[in-house]
């Protein structure tokens, strides 16, 4: 891999990238300082060259776009705290996924940097393993070092199982038994270690991300669709015959009649929220502001009641269109909208014919898996930040940089 490196365009920058993968789930330091490396590298190399990727494009414009609905709401929050670091977020995981697509890596590179993103998940669930089988980990949960909470650990978790089954589906018929046996532990440990977080939204669109790909791979080779359905039936009947974590926690809710878990409490406060700033919300990562106190002085200003039992306080909407709406507003939200919406509308229709060569199979399910994966969980919980936002960004741009390699071939 190094002697390649040294054939590849920009071997500094591609290695900065891949150190970037490497430490996203597993140190938070050298994680960011790669990042910024990887940016100032990125745009010497590209000022250098005088090749800024070809010419602008749809997505540079929903790119920049999306990066500016963070500073507006920055701008003309509702609240003042921490809407500036929350517009950097935003931005920095949207600027990875804008050089990456403008980039024009290779094939080769491309692997890499899926390879790295799986190798280090890997290396930081054996990790996570071993610190809750010793009782290190005092949470009691399985947590990934850099990504932290066990929802978050899990949402990354479920889209690097997207990777992972892309790649069986892509290149099976091509490995040799070895490459075979490997790719199917990896995918077991993936798989097992999202069950094992229990958490039930992540688990679910672990499994759909499997039957999605599967379906989209009948064209090209059916196999997928049958061992998706098998592991399907197989995950299901040991959830349930072994009374695992899943189970219990879905049994504990509807006993004391609380499936959401006290979230429609949690969407009520987001909705005052956004009723009183309407257009930009509150501003980036100031959801934990919004207090019972404002909601009740907010709903009194608007000649309505107010009922403490229905709103429940939480740093976050457990809802990424919720969340966007309340810190964003309108804006934002369309911004967040029009993002999702041409990412899925490109899924469908960029989709891979059956003879287009393995890498484009690849890439576009790894970026079908992060937009399911978003999505989904996003209906229970907050997606696309932090680690689970800069993956699913990278790998979005990441096929997107194949598209445009294979219009200009």
């Amino acid at each position: 891999m190094l002697a390649e490196l040294k054939k590849v365009r920009f071997p500094v920058e591609t290695g900065l990238l891949l150190a970037f993968c490497i430490f996203l789930p597993l140190v938070e330091m050298p994680k960011n300082l790669a990042w910024l490396l990887y940016v100032c590298t990125w745009l010497a190399n590209r000022a250098r060259s005088r090749d800024w990727g070809g010419r602008w494009d749809f997505w540079d414009t929903l790119f920049a776009l999306w990066i500016a609905s963070g500073y507006l709401a920055a701008a003309f929050s509702g609240l003042q705290g921490s809407e500036v670091g929350g517009a950097h977020e935003l931005a920095r995981y949207a600027v990875l996924g804008w050089m990456v697509k403008r980039a024009g890596y290779g094939a080769k590179e491309i692997r890499w940097v899926l390879g790295a993103l799986v190798a280090s998940a890997v290396a930081g669930l054996a990790f996570g393993h071993w610190r809750l089988w010793s009782g290190a980990a005092k949470s009691g949960t399985l947590q990934l070092h850099s990504v932290g909470h066990v929802n978050h650990t899990a949402i990354y978790i479920a889209i690097i199982l997207g990777i992972c089954a892309s790649w069986m589906f892509a290149r099976w018929q091509a490995w040799p038994g070895g490459r075979r046996t490997t790719a199917l532990a990896v995918g077991a440990l993936v798989l097992v270690s999202l069950v094992v977080t229990a958490s039930r939204g992540a688990v679910g669109a672990g499994l759909l991300v499997l039957l999605v790909l599967a379906i989209a791979w009948w064209p090209r080779w059916r196999a997928p669709l049958i061992a998706a359905i098998a592991v399907g039936v197989l995950v299901f009947a040991g959830v349930v015959g072994l009374g695992t974590d899943v189970i219990r926690k879905q049994q504990y809710v509807e006993t004391r009649q609380n499936v959401l878990q006290g979230r429609d409490g949690i969407w009520r406060m987001a909705l005052v929220a956004w009723e009183r700033y309407p257009w930009f919300g509150v501003g980036m990562d100031n959801y934990g502001l919004i207090s019972p106190e404002l909601v009740q002085s907010w709903r009194t200003e608007a000649g309505k009641d107010y009922d403490p039992a229905l709103y429940i306080r939480f740093p976050h909407a457990h809802n990424l269109f919720v969340n966007a709406l309340a810190e964003r507003g309108a804006v934002g939200l369309a911004a967040l909208a029009a993002v999702l919406l041409a990412w899925l509308a490109m899924l469908f229709r960029r989709r891979p014919r059956p003879s287009d060569p393995d890498l484009a199979w690849l890439a576009w399910g790894s970026a079908a898996g992060a937009w399911i994966v978003t999505v989904t969980v996003g209906m229970v919980n907050t997606t696309l930040h932090h680690e689970h936002g800069l993956l699913a960004a990278l790998l979005l741009g990441l096929w997107l940089s194949t598209l445009r390699t294979r219009r200009a071939s």
